[in-house]
């Protein structure tokens, strides 16, 4: 049956009030009991027997994972070998698609400006973003190598987190934006790392195969999963992934403070960083090129130069092949990544929970 009939209003309305029960009740457990946040974080990967002495709610989310035996292979390898071939791409369209078209999703927008990391220490929150689509496109991840798993799950607890802090201590959340970091909400977020990425790469003029779009959305519907993504409103052809970001969209772009202190963030931080002039200098440009001018507006920046995207594939590629060499490939852009990271905050970044005062 088409999921068409699934894309409408009241459905999306009942999904702004559903978050992630079994990351939620372990994050309950995580708080009263900081030591197990401690051991989390010291795993490598999620061991393979969950032991009956551990509480309830922890038992139960990470044998979610260890239960995960009808992986898909065949869509896991070739997902990976797609990003192996496109990886610089796949990131530079995350840092300048992906996250940005987020930032225009107002009631989503309100959850993000709360965490004062994203506007304050914002190169070390991209790093992170950065590890995790690396530990999840890793050559064998998931099949054999297991720390995509637990990465996967330290995601979705983080976004746990979030949800008890501002029930907890955001006085000034309204109801109107819909529970914290609901199912819509991470519909749209699984969209903006799959589809939206693709979309980046199409604007620039490079081929993008029907197989290749229906890897990519079928790897990020097994990601969905694992960060509890209600399966059943996730798309199953590129008619339906239209439809749906074109539903989202329609519901939550508009312009917000939240929505404009993000991105302006964003902005300073990449004229400071990057290192490409050709890049550097024409950031709000290259982001109104690839928002298109109704999340623009949104987001309200501006800007009267004009973008050619073939012209700006070559410059991504080029700034790839500066970056990674002319071999590059997963192996090369993971170890020039640590390598950046580690110049920049001396060592690699990991994903890690908060750890919280035990006083």
């Amino acid at each position: 049956m088409s999921k068409l009939k699934l894309y409408q209003n009241i459905e999306f309305d009942h999904l702004r009030t559903l978050q992630d029960p079994l990351a939620d009740q372990l994050v309950s457990v995580l708080v009263k009991n900081p030591e197990l946040i401690t051991q989390i974080n010291s795993w490598v990967e999620i061991p393979d027997e969950i032991e009956a002495s551990y509480p309830a709610a922890f038992q139960h989310f990470f044998n979610f994972y260890l239960k995960q035996n009808e992986f898909p292979e065949e869509i896991l390898a070739q997902g990976q070998k797609i990003f192996d071939q496109k990886g610089d791409l796949y990131l530079a369209m995350l840092g300048f698609y992906s996250l940005p078209y987020a930032y225009a999703f107002g009631d989503g927008a309100e959850v993000l400006v709360r965490s004062k990391r994203i506007l304050n220490d914002i190169g070390r929150r991209l790093g992170e973003t950065g590890t995790f689509i690396l530990d999840i496109f890793e050559p064998g991840a998931f099949l054999t190598k297991k720390k995509a798993y637990l990465t996967c799950a330290k995601v979705r607890l983080i976004h746990a987190f979030s949800r008890y802090f501002i029930s907890k201590y955001a006085h000034d959340w309204n109801d109107s934006f819909g529970k914290p970091i609901n199912q819509e909400d991470l519909i749209g977020t699984n969209l903006s790392f799959s589809l939206i990425v693709i979309r980046g790469w199409k604007k620039m003029g490079f081929s993008v195969s029907s197989h290749e779009v229906s890897v990519i959305m079928l790897y990020w519907k097994w990601v969905g999963r694992l960060m509890g993504i209600q399966e059943k409103y996730w798309p199953d052809n590129p008619k339906e992934a239209f439809a749906l970001e074109k539903l989202i969209r329609r519901r939550h772009v508009k312009s917000t403070t939240a929505g404009h202190q993000l991105i302006q963030a964003l902005i300073a931080y990449y004229k400071s960083s990057i290192p490409d002039p050709l890049i550097s200098g024409q950031v709000v440009p290259i982001l109104n090129f690839f928002l298109g001018k109704e999340v623009s507006q949104a987001l309200n920046i501006q800007s009267s130069i004009p973008v050619n995207g073939e012209l700006l594939g070559l410059v991504f590629k080029f700034s790839g092949w500066k970056a990674y060499g002319t071999a590059k490939g997963y192996t090369q852009i993971a170890r020039q990544n640590e390598s950046n990271q580690k110049a920049l905050y001396g060592d690699k970044l990991e994903i890690k929970l908060p750890e919280l005062n035990r006083s």
